[in-house]
């Protein structure tokens, strides 16, 4: 039987084969510079608008959100970014607010306790908490409380899914995520979110009785790792087994960083696959 996306069954890898088949650092090149390039041009979006910028939503240190108005009353994305709920922050991520404030859509740029200082369980506690202080804050900011839809990278893609479950999320973008944790738990990854069996279980969506009956979109490179691009058709083809609204689309030739051009554009795929969701809320 042919193998769409490669080798996924990591249940036969060695631990060097995991760790090499979840490490998108050194499966892409130049990925250091990729992410110092973000980071200047996240510095330069935010000088541009810097009137609601590490806005509070817990009492932890990163608990905060740039919030990057693009018109009165208009849609929020909650924008979750990645780094494999270890490392990085929304400081180097707030770049990719560009694509969708070219259609009238707020920005709010979600940060998160990383571990091993936080639990996974805590994290998706505090983008829970995130998306209740972005709803309380929304009539004194300008946006519509109404019209909130999440999206995120990587780390973030799964905590896209996961925060979909918040009552006022009325759909999702998830990019590049991981939906399974139970292969995260046995690779060096789980150094820092020292996850036991029970926490990857409850916090898995593929490992899910079902889910929230609200759109997901969900996008992964043509160009990515085979573990990361199996995880997603996973999760695609779970939603539909249980009727739950759901598309997935490959980007072509897109390796992990290079797919986020698609969100930094105007015109990039994620861009309209977001603005076309808030356009049906």
């Amino acid at each position: 039987m042919s193998k769409p996306f490669g080798e996924t069954d990591w249940r036969a890898m060695s631990r060097p084969q995991l760790d090499a088949g979840l490490n998108n650092g050194v499966a892409v090149a130049g990925s250091a510079d990729i992410g110092a390039g973000w980071v200047k041009r996240s510095e330069d979006i935010k000088a541009k608008h810097p009137d609601h910028l590490d806005l509070s939503y817990g009492p932890r240190e990163r608990n905060r959100f740039d919030f990057l108005k693009a018109a009165d009353g208009g849609p929020t994305l909650v924008l979750i970014h990645g780094g494999y709920w270890q490392m990085r922050s929304k400081d180097f991520f707030t770049c990719f607010a560009a694509g969708p404030m070219a259609h009238g859509i707020n920005v709010a740029v979600v940060g998160y306790t990383l571990a091993p200082e936080a639990t996974l369980d805590e994290i998706v506690a505090e983008l829970h908490a995130s998306v209740d202080a972005v709803v309380a804050q929304s009539p004194a900011l300008g946006a519509d409380p109404a019209r909130i839809v999440v999206s995120g990278w990587s780390a973030g893609g799964h905590l896209t899914a996961t925060t979909l479950t918040h009552p006022a999320v009325k759909g999702g973008v998830a990019i590049s995520g991981i939906y399974d944790l139970e292969p995260i738990r046995h690779s060096y990854l789980n150094e820092k979110l020292k996850l036991d069996e029970a926490m990857a279980l409850r916090n898995s969506p593929l490992m899910q009785d079902g889910g929230p009956a609200v759109p997901l979109s969900l996008v992964v490179g043509g160009g990515e790792l085979p573990l990361l691009r199996q995880q997603t058709a996973d999760l695609a083809a779970f939603r539909a087994a249980h009727g739950l609204p759901v598309s997935y689309e490959e980007i072509p030739g897109a390796n992990h960083f290079s797919i986020m051009q698609q969100l930094e554009s105007p015109t990039g795929r994620i861009t309209t696959l977001i603005r076309q969701m808030l356009d049906r809320i």
